[in-house]
Order: C-alpha cells, then sequence, then structure tokens
C-alpha cells in the first residue's frame, strides 16, 4: 500500500478549526492527542477514579456480552487489565449498521485501536480500546442497509426489510431468518468469484443468525478486530443501564443546570460564527424514556418530564422512582451519551468524525457541571481506496483525485471530444453558421416579395438546423459507441472514489475489498503511519 495525503475542502466548521487551529476553538474542547495532554489527562483520570462506575462490575458486563460476540483470547486480556486501576481506554463508536455498514465504521475502529497502542507505548501503561456500539439508537431506516460495488461496477444497495421496526431501539429489534435472506443472496450474488468469498460469506451468514442488528454488527466487528483486543460495547445492554443508574440519577436531579449549560455553550458557538450540529431545544431534558417499546424522547413542561406527543408524563420524583425500579428504561441522547461514556469508562481519548467532533463542542460545560471532564479527541482517520487498475485508469485520463472529487462530467466530455481527430463537431458548427450566413440575408430578401415569408423562412431555417444538429448527434453518439471502453472506465472511476456524489468511506462496506484481498488487508490497514490530524490520505493498492 502507498499512502498519500490529499487534504479535503468542506466538513463543519467547527470541526475544521478543531483539526487546523486549535487555539481557536480549544474552549469548547478537553483537548487533542498530543503526549503532554495525555499525561495530564492520565493524572486527572488517575485522581477522579471514585467518580466513575466500579471497574470491576463494568468488566463482568462487558464480559458477558464479549463471551457472546467477542470472544478472544486478546479481548479477555483486555478485560482483564480494564479491571485495573491505572488501565485507561481509547473509546471510539458508531450505529450498528447492516454488514457493519461504511468504511468509516471500520477507519474509527483502526484509529481507536492504533491510539490505544501509541498511547500505552507513551505512558507506559495499559490502554485499552473499546468500540461502543450503539444499540440504543432506534431509527431503523438509517442502519438496515449498505451498499457494495457489483461485479459490473455499479453501486448496489442492499437492505434488510422490517416493517415492524417501529421506534424500538435497535438493540432490541429482533431480525428473524426470513428477513436475512434476500441481503445475503444479493451479497453471494454481487461479490465476484475469490479465493475469499466462501469464508466472507460464511462469516455474514453466521453473523445474521446473532438475531438482531446489534448482533450481527458485533459478530464481524468482533471477527475483525478482536484479535487486536478491542473491547465490545452495546449500550442498550440491560445489564450495562444498571451500571449506569448513579448517573442517570445525577442526570435528571441536575437536569435544568444541565440544559442550561448546553445553551450557553450554544450560543458561545453560534456566536463563534459556526453552525450548530444537534439540536439544542428549550426544554430538553436530553433523555430519552422507553415506553412499550418505543424510544421517547423527553422534554420538560412545567416541572413535567413528557414528550412531545404527551404519551408519557411524570413529575422529577415519580421519574426518578422509575429509575430505581426500571433502569432499563432509560436512555440517553446524542448530548447526553458523552458524559454516559465518561462516567462509565476511564477515557483518555475517544475516536470521533467531523459532525461528532461538532456536537461534542457543544458538551463541554456540561462535563463540568457533572464533575467531569472532556476527554482529549482524536479525529478518526481517513481513506479513499484505489485499487491497481483504477489507478491505471486515472494515469491514462490525466486524473487526480481532485478531479474526480470535484465531478468529471466536463472533463469527460472535453475528453470524448478531443477523441474526435476528424474534428467533426468543429465542422458541424462551421457548416450551421456559414448556412445561417447565407440563409438569414435570403429569408430577409423574400419578406419583400410577401411579409408572411419572413417568419415561414425563419421555421424553415430551424428545422434546417435542427436536421444538422439530429445528425451532429447521431455521429456524436457513434463515436461514444467507438469509445464505449473507455467511458466505462470513466463511470468505474467515478463509482469507486466518489459513489452516490459522496466519498467512498461514506457509502461502500468493507466486505467488497475482504472479498478481492482477503483478511490480509486489514492487517495492512493496521500497519499504516498513523495520523491524527483529520487529513484525508489515498490508499494506493
Amino acid at each position: 500500500m502507498n499512502v498519500v495525503p490529499e487534504p479535503l475542502p468542506g466538513g463543519p466548521a467547527l470541526a475544521r478549526g478543531f483539526m487546523h487551529s486549535y487555539e481557536t476553538v480549544a474552549h469548547l474542547f478537553g483537548g487533542n492527542f498530543t503526549h503532554e495532554n495525555k499525561r495530564q489527562r492520565a493524572v486527572w483520570l488517575d485522581q477522579s477514579e471514585s467518580l466513575r462506575a466500579d471497574r470491576s462490575q463494568l468488566a463482568e458486563v462487558l464480559r458477558a456480552y464479549n463471551l457472546r460476540y467477542n470472544n478472544h483470547e486478546k479481548v479477555r486480556l483486555s478485560l482483564d487489565l480494564l479491571e485495573q486501576p491505572e488501565t485507561l481506554v481509547v473509546a471510539g463508536g458508531q450505529q450498528s449498521v447492516l454488514f457493519t455498514g461504511p468504511l468509516l465504521v471500520i477507519y474509527k475502529a483502526v484509529t481507536a485501536i492504533l491510539a490505544a497502542q501509541e498511547a500505552s507505548r507513551e505512558l507506559e501503561r495499559a490502554v485499552v480500546p473499546i468500540f461502543w456500539i450503539a444499540g440504543e439508537d432506534h431509527d431503523w431506516d438509517e442502519v438496515n442497509h449498505t451498499y457494495l460495488l457489483n461485479r459490473s461496477g455499479e453501486v448496489t444497495k442492499l437492505k434488510v426489510e422490517h416493517p415492524d421496526a417501529g421506534h424500538s431501539s435497535v438493540s432490541h429489534i429482533d431480525v428473524e431468518e426470513g428477513h436475512w435472506r434476500r441481503p445475503l443472496e444479493q451479497l453471494e450474488e454481487l461479490l465476484q468469484e475469490s479465493e475469499f468469498k466462501a469464508e466472507m460469506m460464511e462469516l455474514m451468514r453466521a453473523a445474521a443468525a446473532g438475531g438482531s442488528m446489534c448482533g450481527s454488527f458485533a459478530e464481524i466487528m468482533g471477527s475483525l478486530f478482536g484479535k487486536y483486543g478491542m473491547v465490545l460495547l452495546d449500550s442498550a445492554d440491560p445489564a450495562l443501564r444498571r451500571l449506569e443508574q448513579p448517573f442517570f440519577r445525577s442526570l435528571i436531579e441536575n437536569n435544568d443546570t444541565l440544559e442550561a449549560s448546553y445553551h450557553k455553550t450554544a450560543a458561545d458557538i453560534k456566536e463563534g460564527g459556526f453552525q450548530l450540529q444537534a439540536d439544542v431545544t428549550a426544554g430538553g431534558a436530553n433523555l430519552f424514556y422507553i415506553h412499550k417499546g418505543a424510544r421517547l424522547l423527553l422534554i420538560k413542561k412545567d416541572g413535567i418530564f413528557t414528550d412531545r406527543r404527551g404519551t408519557v408524563s411524570f413529575s422529577r420524583e415519580e421519574l426518578l422512582n422509575l429509575l430505581d425500579r426500571h433502569p432499563e428504561r432509560f436512555s440517553n441522547n446524542v448530548l447526553t451519551r458523552p458524559l454516559m461514556q465518561d462516567y462509565l469508562l476511564p477515557v483518555l481519548a475517544t475516536v470521533l468524525g467531523q459532525g461528532e467532533i461538532s456536537y461534542w463542542g457543544i458538551t463541554g460545560r456540561a462535563f463540568a457541571h457533572m464533575g467531569l471532564r472532556m476527554p482529549l479527541i482524536i479525529p478518526r482517520m481517513s481513506f479513499t481506496i484505489v485499487e491497481g487498475t483504477l489507478h491505471k485508469h486515472l494515469e491514462k485520463y490525466g486524473l487526480t483525485f481532485a478531479d474526480v472529487q470535484g465531478g468529471l462530467e466536463d472533463k469527460k466530455r472535453r475528453w470524448l471530444e478531443a477523441q474526435d481527430e476528424l474534428e467533426l463537431g468543429r465542422r458541424f458548427e462551421e457548416a450551421k453558421a456559414a448556412f445561417a450566413a447565407m440563409y438569414d440575408p435570403l429569408i430577409e430578401q423574400i419578406g419583400t416579395v410577401q411579409a408572411g415569408l419572413i417568419k415561414l423562412g425563419g421555421s424553415n431555417k430551424e428545422k434546417i438546423l435542427d436536421q444538422i444538429s439530429f445528425l451532429q448527434h447521431k455521429v456524436q453518439d457513434a463515436m461514444a459507441k467507438q469509445n464505449e471502453a473507455a467511458l466505462r472506465q470513466w463511470e468505474r472511476i467515478e463509482r469507486s472514489l466518489m459513489p452516490l456524489g459522496r466519498l467512498q468511506e461514506r457509502v461502500y462496506n468493507i466486505i467488497y475489498y475482504l472479498n478481492r484481498y482477503g483478511r490480509s488487508w486489514l492487517d495492512g490497514l493496521m500497519e499504516l503511519p498513523t495520523d491524527y490530524s483529520g487529513t484525508h490520505r489515498i490508499i494506493y493498492m
């Protein structure tokens, strides 16, 4: 693999500020991943051990979960280490998407593992990578699909249909065997034949037997990353909820102060000229309540906790009593999840995408109000993979990744015109101009015979020009057919590197690359030089 940096424009301005001019936004964050910040954060974590959940109980909960989905010797070692007071964590996380979803999920896990290894060497103490599966999220349509590049070089969507998903947490939605059948059949049909295909299909079928999207996701992530000691955590695990209960109580008791802190920081962010990446609404409790399987976002009205439709309604005391009896009914939203992560785990640093960096900026004061400190932030590593044949095509047509990102239609049109050795395009345009130059004076003259003939002459002229253009388009079509193979190469470049007009890592699933190159491809990713600046990099295979 040859890796070349390729800085990308765009992305949320606050995240760009974090990555490229940290001093301008430092007041909103807990620090970037420098040696001195690591050292200081480690000292604070040692001093604040009593503020977090009990390590032994946490390790037991995670052992039970990982025994089921991620039963590797290195994971068991990581969990043994996590019980020790001096062990720290690098965390990353994502929703549980079909077959692990887009490549960025894989890159986030890779970043967390490599950052944990690096921090462990620097600080000379154990640092464990943990992947936080956001199983409590309830948007089924966000997680029920993924995309592959098929044998014909087209973007294909695979999807698990489940009409009864409703608003339940994804972790609690049972996906029966029949629902898995179609995407698995599609996957086998779409993947090219390779020496790795049987193994990959076996992995995906075994994952589908897990009974839920979260179980399937965990099964695949464990298969890919368990050997690196990466521990998996499902945020919807009922056993985890019991450990989180004291912190949920604090979130409810201090809810008004917490809400005020979000609003104050949101105002600071907007005054700095940045857009908010998460809603900060008046009266928002920033908590969900699970009612009859549906995950309801709580708001506050006149001292009462309710939801937008008034389905449930509780006083603060009633909500706290419910928490004591049914902690499994409570769930974090996007602004309280970072706080809960820091309560559960001794987080040295957390791996985030650009959008996540932007909404984490809203939580700075909230951490302080809850007696915590925001962990260090590591922008996840970001890649585009260029396979060997594709690289040759780029060179053949003189294209760069920036060209592809900007769209190839105009460049493709100019290339096709350049293949016109007879200069037919120019000659057709000259013929139309010459005809018009001869015909226009004639139309003027026939007007002296009868005024109505001018309009008829103009209409006649347009018909003749249309016929010339018709022939011109036919010639262009014939030329395109002559260059059909080349034009397919142009399409393959675009669909491979910018599918659906988006970065490859935001669309395509890892299974295409594992099927083509085997698990050694992932091992190669783990050996790449680390870069925690957020700079996008091109991997030339």
